[in-house]
């Protein structure tokens, strides 16, 4: 059994009953009925077979949000291959790392990425690059038109005795260590979420979902779209920039949606929206949100507004089941402070360092067990080891249960920045810095943003008489990550705050510069 099962039984289900059914649609319009989703991801994994690719091969997919992107995802699922999801805002140096570290075949990708990707095209182990065009950009010499993927086979593929224990995605999360980490996602991993999900939320095949963020996020394709297409719902994605709370709220409304993942500061950015008001949002039913808490101010001006929506805050991290809890509207303003209780078929314990699990009231890790827990990293065992014990997944986020089982976060992962959306960690930024000639220390903090809740800070002290500017700093780093990781404020300090250790006192940076 494989992942193939979303496409398959839906094809055949509704081709029955409603064969005209929107799967999946852009906000653009184009749209694929069930079966055009289950036909055309056929085509693609019979000429993925082709082309070479089998069970176990890895496919890049570094496209922006598209149909295409669902077709490739479940034609590699069919053959068994694993997607490669990568984020289209990464550098080119961090494309060569991830693209060498999971030893992708074939790379399929927009042609307005390709010159985040000519630099080290010839540098990995891709054999062949499929381009999609986009925005009238030309396709490459080194590349192949995206026409070799088309106009194939519709045939249903024979069975490549695919286990549900084995691998159908990786995600690469960044880490303390700085280096990314791929999470393993199985075909068991994925159908178990789908289905907590569903459970949870009751989805009935009914609903008109929309997803805001990109498709190499599990927040916009795991979250909410796949357990709403398993259960035969629609799914309405955007388009992957420019984002415009003005023209998200229109989709919402000529799309008739029912549930939406929004981010905090999209909210903040609909609420303060002038024009809210000429938007007909009656259909809306639950917007899930997650990442940071929602401001008191927020809930109080939504229910004020949209009396008939419902607020869903969701705690959770890729590897560790992504929505691991959830506090349920009605709790949103007696049990705010909380992210809510487990989802169904979820454990969550607080544990002291030794692993033992600690009485409600007391504050330690966060440690997650459910069917939904990633399978370990990509060929790091070390790292795999330490992470998952037992079952658990050891999020390294501190928290607490009280005695109704709602959780509590009592702190954030490990130099761990949260802005727009995006988890930013502190090491792989200060990694970069130190390879400019000139740094002696840096320290990367987070410091409060009005849009975007944290901005990067790099806190820096120069080697004596180096003449390094905050511009030639950030410029360092744009070039080596991508733009949303570099620093929006460089400060120069003759010293850096220590423990009587040596290690650096983060906390006494973030006081110290937080109106920076």
């Amino acid at each position: 059994m494989d992942i193939g099962y979303f496409t398959r039984r839906m094809a055949k289900d509704l081709n029955l009953q409603n064969p005209s059914k929107i799967a999946i649609k852009e906000e653009s319009g184009n749209s694929w009925t069930y079966k055009d989703l289950h036909q055309i991801s056929n085509v693609y994994a019979n000429k993925l077979r082709e082309m070479g690719v089998g069970k176990g091969d890895r496919v890049g997919i570094l496209l922006y949000n598209c149909l295409e992107y669902f077709g490739l995802y479940f034609a590699a699922a069919k053959i068994g291959a694993i997607a490669v999801r990568l984020n289209f805002r990464l550098s080119s140096k961090e494309f060569e790392y991830l693209l060498n570290d999971s030893e992708t075949k074939i790379l399929c990708f927009h042609s307005n990425l390709a010159s985040q990707l000519e630099p080290v095209h010839s540098q990995v182990p891709v054999e062949r690059y499929i381009c999609l065009p986009n925005k009238d950009e030309k396709i490459p010499n080194w590349s192949e038109s995206w026409e070799v993927l088309e106009n194939g086979s519709t045939d249903e593929l024979r069975s490549e005795n695919i286990k549900l224990s084995e691998p159908v995605m990786l995600m690469y999360t960044s880490g303390t260590t700085g280096r990314p980490k791929g999470a393993i996602w199985t075909h068991e991993t994925t159908f178990w979420f789908s289905a907590m999900q569903a459970l949870k939320w009751n989805f009935t095949g009914q609903e008109i979902g929309m997803t805001t963020g990109p498709l190499y996020h599990v927040g916009a394709m795991e979250d909410i779209a796949l357990p709403i297409l398993m259960m035969g719902g629609t799914v309405i994605i955007t388009k992957s920039q420019g984002f415009e709370i003005g023209r998200i709220l229109g989709v919402m409304e000529r799309e008739r949606v029912n549930d939406c993942f929004l981010f905090p500061f999209m909210i903040y950015e609909m609420l303060n929206d002038p024009d809210i008001g000429k938007y007909q949002l009656k259909e809306l039913k639950t917007i899930y949100t997650g990442g940071d808490p929602l401001m008191p101010w927020a809930l109080e001006k939504l229910k004020e507004q949209f009396p008939h929506i419902g607020v869903v805050q969701v705690y959770g991290l890729t590897e560790g089941t992504p929505i691991a809890a959830s506090l349920n509207p009605e709790d949103v303003f007696t049990k705010g402070h909380t992210v809510g209780k487990p989802l169904p078929l979820t454990e969550i314990h607080i544990i002291d360092e030794n692993g033992i699990p600690l009485p409600p009231g007391e504050v330690g890790e966060i440690a997650i067990k459910s069917p939904a827990v990633s399978a370990g990293y990509w060929r790091k065992p070390d790292a795999t080891q330490k992470t998952f014990v037992n079952g658990f997944c050891r999020t390294g986020d501190l928290g607490q249960l009280d005695q109704d089982g709602y959780l509590t976060i009592a702190g954030r992962k490990k130099d761990m920045i949260r802005s727009g959306g995006e988890n930013i960690y502190a090491a792989e930024i200060e990694d970069v810095i130190y390879r400019l000639d000139g740094i002696r220390e840096v320290s990367i903090i987070g410091i409060p943003d009005p849009q975007y809740i944290e901005a990067v800070c790099a806190v820096v002290v120069k080697d004596e008489g180096a003449n390094l500017t905050e511009q030639e700093i950030i410029d360092f780093c744009k070039d080596q990550l991508a733009s949303y990781k570099k620093p929006r404020k460089v400060i120069f300090v003759k010293e850096l705050p220590r423990t009587p250790s040596g290690k650096v006192q983060k906390f006494l940076l973030r006081n110290q510069f937080s109106h920076a």
